[in-house]
């Protein structure tokens, strides 16, 4: 890209941080088509010039790092569980993206009667699951299949939140022409496809199963507002898949666990494995809250278990995540034997509305 990008330090730390986390969560917003979102974020960012209530002051004074918490995330999620409930009527100019109002006053005042109600979404990350990445997961299977890797797969996830993409076996795609899954599918994807097709293969998900710290229970409406609430208001579609993947849960659950990422990894990667079977770590959007030590444990486990992959059970990493620097997304691929060194496939919208397909 021609442009220039600030480099983001993930881990930076104090008051400075948080405004840079602020500044940073908006850019990336608007270059992600989420206008909407980027307004909210910029009118909590000024709070920060006079933190007069308890919310304003825990997010001026946030201990950890703010950017790599997505403590910009957690207070825009709050908000707009107020507005999807009910609750606070007065953000609704902003939600309908209206010209000529002062955001800034409005989420003030929200702010302000709210508190309460406020303060609990600052206590967690995000649970941002969306169904339309599960696109990207199988193109990287149609890829990996093309290098000669067993078309079956064994699917584990981290950070699977109400495990929607664990049920990506149930969706029908068209990744620019290459049709894969049921027809018509729970849910149906055709993001727009930039760059040559993928590879076409017969592929088999074998299985799935996934874990996250604090599962969400889709069948839950209590459960279920929360996710809503992480979903960028700008993207209609996406709460309509939310609709499906919770008709689709409740008539077959996905295999979900409560379980840290790195002891899930450990765990799942010491189970025997079939023959003729790829097994398959993916996650999306999730790497930057895992902490840094069980980053390092994952990583150990996976080129650990890479190390004793044979052609008939190789082992497969794909990751979709963030280049905070680029404010952009990349779809990543490690396989062993023979593929330890990171593949970047594409580039892709977070919640799948575009694909650019690179090798």
């Amino acid at each position: 890209m021609s442009e220039r990008y600030k480099f983001v330090d993930m881990n930076e730390t104090g008051p400075g941080a948080v405004r840079t986390a602020f500044a940073n969560q908006v850019a990336y917003c608007r270059a992600a088509e989420a206008p909407i979102t980027a307004r909210i974020v910029a009118a909590v960012a000024t709070l920060l010039d006079r933190p007069e209530t308890g919310f304003a002051r825990r997010i001026a004074n946030w201990p950890g790092a703010a950017l790599a918490d997505a403590l910009p995330l957690r207070a825009a999620g709050g908000l707009h569980a107020l507005h999807l409930s009910g609750a606070a009527d007065d953000l609704a100019p902003i939600y309908a993206d209206a010209d000529d109002i002062n955001d800034a006053a409005i989420v003030t005042g929200v702010v302000r009667r709210h508190e309460a109600a406020l303060l609990p979404w600052l206590d967690g990350p995000p649970q941002t699951n969306e169904a339309g990445r599960s696109a990207n997961f199988i193109a990287a299977m149609l890829w990996l299949a093309d290098q000669g890797l067993p078309a079956r797969f064994e699917c584990l996830e981290i950070g699977s939140s109400a495990g929607i993409n664990l049920m990506l076996d149930r969706y029908h795609y068209d990744l620019g022409g290459v049709q894969v899954g049921p027809q018509p599918g729970v849910m149906a994807f055709t993001p727009d496809w930039q760059g040559r097709h993928p590879p076409q293969h017969a592929i088999e998900i074998a299985s799935t199963r996934g874990c996250d710290v604090a599962p969400v229970d889709l069948t839950d409406p209590a459960q279920a507002l929360r996710l809503k609430a992480f979903i960028w208001p700008e993207h209609a579609i996406r709460f309509a898949r939310i609709e499906a993947a919770i008709a689709a849960a409740e008539a077959r659950p996905p295999d979900l666990v409560r379980m840290t990422a790195a002891d899930f990894v450990e765990q799942e990667l010491a189970k025997p494995q079939a023959a003729g079977t790829t097994r398959l770590l993916m996650h999306s959007i999730v790497w930057q809250y895992v902490p840094a030590d069980q980053q390092a444990r994952i990583t150990a486990a996976m080129e650990g278990a890479g190390a004793r992959a044979t052609a008939d059970r190789p082992l497969a990493w794909v990751a979709l995540e963030a280049n905070r620097t680029v404010h952009g997304h990349e779809l990543v691929v490690r396989h062993w034997p023979g593929g330890a060194a990171p593949v970047m496939l594409a580039r892709a919208h977070p919640h799948g509305a575009w694909i650019e397909w690179l090798v």
